[in-house]
């Protein structure tokens, strides 16, 4: 989704075509639907930038907007949005005040991982941000994912998660496992206007 959002100042008109878009999703047969948007989400996330990439400092909230445009206009409403585990103490206009700390940070976290990521990523996090306000704002039934750092690893299944907070020691997550975990939460009434850490299963002790 993430990727999505980032590409589509490419398109000239982005709320026009998420709109003709939508109505498609539409008129096919739900396990038609459900095939397909496995496919997009996995491919969105599958092509989610590197920590080392420089990402369109506005591609995500513009292309968020459009999405959210589109379903306004076409009635459809299950919204579900990747964004990164560095925007749960991230400022935004419609967070002014955030938390100091994640309640599912720890140590490391807490003293210099966030804020070595805020400073490295400024502009890509501020652009998510943004994007997370569009999305509270759009009266839309919406989930946020908040993963920490993606990698190429294949699909497991295996994954902690948490509302409201990030997992605590939860540094990496795999793309395709974030995919799984985002089909998972479209039929999961509980996690609508909810945000949600994931991260990849801890030591098993």
């Amino acid at each position: 989704m993430r990727e999505l959002a980032q590409n589509a100042g490419r398109f000239r008109r982005p709320v026009q075509r998420s709109a003709a878009a939508a109505r498609s999703i539409r008129t096919v047969s739900r396990r038609t639907a459900g095939r397909r948007l496995a496919g997009a989400v996995h491919r969105a996330v599958a092509a989610s930038p590197r920590l080392v990439s420089r990402p369109n400092a506005t591609g995500s909230r513009r292309g968020t907007a459009a999405v959210v445009a589109a379903m306004q206009a076409t009635g459809v409403r299950r919204l579900v949005v990747v964004s990164a585990a560095p925007i749960a103490t991230g400022p935004s206009p419609g967070q002014p005040h955030p938390p100091r700390h994640d309640p599912g940070d720890g140590f490391f976290m807490r003293h210099l991982g966030s804020r070595l990521a805020r400073t490295l990523f400024a502009a890509h996090n501020a652009d998510l941000a943004l994007t997370e306000d569009i999305v509270r704002a759009s009266g839309l039934d919406w989930t946020i994912s908040r993963p920490p750092q993606l990698t190429d690893e294949p699909l497991t299944g295996h994954y902690r998660t948490a509302y409201g907070r990030n997992i605590r020691g939860g540094t990496k997550v795999a793309r395709a496992d974030v995919a799984h975990h985002m089909l998972r939460v479209l039929d999961e009434p509980d996690s609508i206007g909810q945000t949600v850490g994931i991260a990849r299963p801890g030591p098993r002790r």
